[in-house]
């Protein structure tokens, strides 16, 4: 049975379900034209606060991804303890953006505006102000990400990542099954579409998650029919690695069904607040290839429905 505070923040979790802009809302914005119509859009949403018409593509996604933090963090202070942990276990990704976007202002490129992470910052915190990559390396092989394996931006931004889908595998039984597919879907890219090599301590965690088979596959077939049940419905509508992009679309669209269910279970504490995270997350991803598709025109309305099926 759930105590009071589990029961009063699975009551509030439900109720932030209403700041979603839905699949609807999306499909409005995704047809809007232009980026900034699309902006306009947005404006009388609940990503309201944080859109600004005339902003940069750039600016607006980083606005969706900001806003759905912040609801990340009011979820968390409604929490009991473990309920927190598990917030900020499910929020790792914000951290590791700012990592990544440190290591590549470090390796030269242009400054980028990190999240405010506040109570849900796990490494971020205490590598904010490392002065070089060699540093900034040693100083998350002393943290809960781990070794990333390599100095380049892309390796630590892929290393943080798969540690980050061990670490919740591990601890959200819940979300075991999303961090074993997204695995999958970011090992396929980094190998078979971007023909880099798995890093050591990287490649381990791979091995370990997804079997020797696929981690050292050289084509997508042969990779899918090596992965686990759990990790191989992430590839099921892809033939070629140049089409892994549509693959990206289904594993959300995965969640937020396997989410929904977790919601209406409404039995215990956990599963829902697991669901409530990834409904709002899935949200702003959806929203945030609406804008795509409406400043690229790259994807006509069907197309774009059809993927998020």
């Amino acid at each position: 049975m759930m105590n009071a505070a589990w029961v009063a923040g699975q009551v509030r979790a439900v109720g932030l379900l209403n700041r979603r802009l839905g699949a609807e809302g999306a499909h409005q914005v995704a047809a809007a034209g232009s980026l900034a119509a699309a902006q306009r859009l947005l404006g009388t949403s609940p990503y309201r606060h944080r859109i600004r018409v005339g902003a940069s593509l750039f600016e607006t996604e980083h606005a969706l991804a900001a806003e759905a933090l912040w609801q990340l963090r009011v979820l968390a202070g409604w929490q009991p303890r473990a309920g927190a942990t598990t917030v900020r276990l499910l929020a790792g990704g914000f951290d590791i953006a700012n990592i990544g976007a440190l290591a590549a202002s470090l390796a030269g490129a242009d400054p980028e505006p990190p999240y405010e992470l506040g109570a849900l910052g796990t490494a971020w915190p205490r590598v904010r102000d490392v002065s070089s990559t060699a540093r900034l390396r040693e100083a998350l092989r002393h943290s809960r990400w781990g070794d990333p394996g390599a100095d380049s931006t892309s390796d630590i931004t892929f290393g943080l990542t798969i540690g980050w889908a061990d670490r919740v595998a591990a601890g959200i039984p819940q979300a075991a099954r999303w961090a074993v597919g997204g695995v999958a879907l970011m090992t396929a890219r980094q190998r078979l579409l971007h023909g880099r090599a798995l890093t050591e301590p990287t490649a381990h965690r791979v091995r370990r998650m997804l079997g020797a088979r696929a981690a050292t596959a050289h084509d997508l077939a042969t990779f899918r029919a090596a992965l686990p049940v759990s990790a191989r419905w992430a590839l099921s509508d892809v033939d070629a690695p140049d089409q892994l992009w549509r693959a990206e679309f289904g594993w959300w669209s995965g969640i937020e069904r396997h989410a929904r269910e977790l919601v209406r279970q409404r039995g215990s504490g956990s599963p829902t607040l697991v669901g409530v995270v990834a409904l709002l997350v899935a949200d702003a991803w959806r929203t945030r290839a609406a804008v795509q598709s409406a400043a690229a025109e790259q994807l006509s309305t069907e197309v774009f429905d059809e993927l998020l099926r």
